[in-house]
């Protein structure tokens, strides 16, 4: 819920949901947040690689860049996973 709010006073932003996700949206999906057994997986997108020590996992899907974060508390909502999450919404608006 933490979460939800925080990104969903961005905008643009619409939130949808499939069997096994929560997609949100602006002009393009930007966030993919996946329940895991013991974690949350926040899959969002940027132009080029972020090096941070909250990146997980990095893939490249066409021209972006695809990167995961792994919550396992809502303490673990800081301002540094919301700046990163910004820069994803941001570049979807590109």
């Amino acid at each position: 819920d933490t979460l939800y709010q925080q990104v969903m006073s961005w905008k643009p932003n619409a939130v949808g949901a499939t069997a096994k996700a929560i997609v949100f949206t602006s002009k393009k999906a930007w966030l993919i947040i996946k329940p895991m057994k013991r974690e949350l997986d926040l899959k969002f997108y940027y132009q080029e690689p972020i090096h941070s020590d909250l990146i997980k996992r990095r893939g490249i899907m066409g021209k972006k860049h695809a990167h995961h974060i792994r919550l396992q508390h809502e303490d673990q909502i800081d301002r540094e996973v919301l700046d990163l999450l910004k820069m994803g919404h941001e570049f979807s608006l590109s």
